[in-house]
This record gives C-alpha cells, sequence and structure tokens, in this order.
C-alpha cells in the first residue's frame, strides 16, 4: 500500500505512486493529508473539495454532522473548512484505515471530532469487516463474493445510527459501502431528527438492489431528494452507452431534505 503525504493547496500533478491526476488544484487551504492511496485521494479531494458534494446550508455555526465513513478524513477537513465550529461524530472501523484518519486529524489540528471506531449496522454485535486497506471496507454481503477487491478480514465492533439520533442533527453523510439500507432502515422512525443528508448507494456484485427502498423510506419520512451519478471519471459505469450485468458497478449519491426545512 503506497502511502505518502501532501498539502491541499499545494498539490503536485502527480501523486508519488505514479497515478495520474487530471484537472488543476486550486484550493488554496491549508491542510496537509497523510495519504494511503494515490487515486483514492485525488478522487476525495475532486469530488468533495472541488464539487461540494458533501456542501449544506445551515444558519447556525456549529451544526451537529454524522459522518458515516470517514476513511481518511477527507470529507472530516471539508466540513471543518466550511463549519470550523461543527460538531462531528465521525464512524469509521477499519483498523488499517484509522491510523491514516487519526494522523490527518491530529495533524490539521483538529481535536473537537467523537471517533466512532465502529462499524454501522442494524444491530451492536461484531461483524467481518473485508478490508481493501484504502477505500472499499465493507461488512456488507457484496465483500465475500468479491474477494479480489478485499485483502484482509478484520472482526469490528458495531453500532446502531439510531442511537445516534437522539437529537436534531443538521447533515448526515453515509458512505457505507452497501449497508446503506440496512443502517437507514434501522433507523426509520428517527430520521425525522434529519434535515439533510448525503448517502451514497452502491450497486455492487452480490449486494440486493435497495435503491428503490430507500427512496421509498426517505419519501415516508418527509424528505425531499434527487440523485446524482458523480462524473465519467469517479463512476464510469453510469454512464452511457448503458448495460448492466452480473458483474456490473456503479455509485449514486441521494441528496435528502425534508419537506419542511425552510428554503
Amino acid at each position: 500500500m503506497a502511502e505518502t503525504h501532501a498539502e491541499l493547496g499545494y498539490l503536485p500533478t502527480r501523486m508519488c505512486n505514479d497515478i495520474p491526476c487530471s484537472g488543476e488544484w486550486e484550493c488554496a487551504l491549508d491542510y496537509k493529508v497523510h495519504i494511503n492511496d494515490g487515486r483514492n485521494f485525488h478522487v476525495l479531494y475532486k469530488d468533495i473539495f472541488r464539487h461540494r458534494i458533501y456542501y449544506f446550508d445551515c444558519d447556525r455555526r456549529d451544526p451537529l454532522v454524522l459522518d458515516c465513513g470517514s476513511n481518511i478524513g477527507m470529507s472530516i477537513l471539508y466540513f471543518k473548512h466550511v463549519y470550523p465550529a461543527a460538531r462531528i461524530v465521525a464512524f469509521e472501523p477499519d483498523p488499517t484505515i484509522l491510523p491514516y484518519l487519526r494522523d490527518n486529524l491530529a495533524r490539521n489540528g483538529i481535536t473537537d471530532v467523537k471517533l466512532i471506531e465502529s462499524a454501522l449496522w442494524r444491530a451492536d454485535q461484531p461483524k467481518t469487516l473485508h478490508s481493501d486497506g484504502k477505500y472499499g471496507s465493507s461488512i456488507a454481503g457484496h465483500a465475500a463474493t468479491d474477494s479480489s477487491a478485499h485483502s484482509a478480514t478484520h472482526t469490528v465492533s458495531c453500532v446502531r445510527l439510531r442511537d445516534y439520533l437522539t437529537e436534531p442533527v443538521d447533515f448526515l453523510k453515509m458512505n457505507i459501502e452497501g449497508s446503506e439500507w440496512d443502517v437507514l432502515s434501522d433507523s426509520e422512525d428517527r430520521l425525522h431528527q434529519v434535515r439533510a443528508m448525503v448517502v451514497e448507494y452502491h450497486h455492487l456484485p452480490g449486494l440486493p438492489r435497495t435503491l428503490h427502498k430507500i427512496l421509498e423510506l426517505l419519501d415516508r419520512q418527509g424528505f425531499e431528494y434527487l440523485i446524482n451519478d458523480f462524473d465519467a471519471e469517479t463512476n464510469p459505469q453510469s454512464q452511457p452507452p448503458f448495460r448492466l450485468g452480473a458483474t456490473s458497478r456503479y455509485f449514486l449519491l441521494v441528496y435528502a431534505q425534508r419537506k419542511d426545512r425552510p428554503t
């Protein structure tokens, strides 16, 4: 696993592991990050900082954010850039990723994030985490049938999202590699606490197709929503000409906000 360091705002045109980076790096931030995979870092930076997939409006200076699937911490850095006083609860279970996450918070002076070193699931019970050591760690069923992408397994603790929905949540970000339906359905009766969210839906080999269930749940619970498929670089299999088969892989962003939220 190649690892190196980069500064947001002073990024090279090529990553140190020789993965090319397209486009210009225009971020003037003063963050420094410890990365474990150049390709993953490039995509995270592009989607989060340039395309702003996790931006949300909030009137308060200290919004409550639940960051479900924090990986190396790029989303946390973004939330802290937009709302420096944000109260963030971050969930990341992968023991191979957690050192990068902790280091990136520490090296950027972020000490007020509550880090939950557990996976999100529909029950408080240990689960097997299938890890690729980069960005695809999962406790969902597809990992067992997609072993080429996962090099290690770990037993991790799990917590329920519903237990963290006991007060108003300004923004919920969810990227949990195929467990999104299990976690959202377990929390349905408490989703009224959430003002807005972005959920990454995973269409992967071996996973049940639950997008329709997620959208029906959001409608039942009073959310408007829209669906986005990133761009051709991040999500090539969602681009035309369209094909679907047993090995198809694509990702969708579901943005939802409460219908009773002032516009």
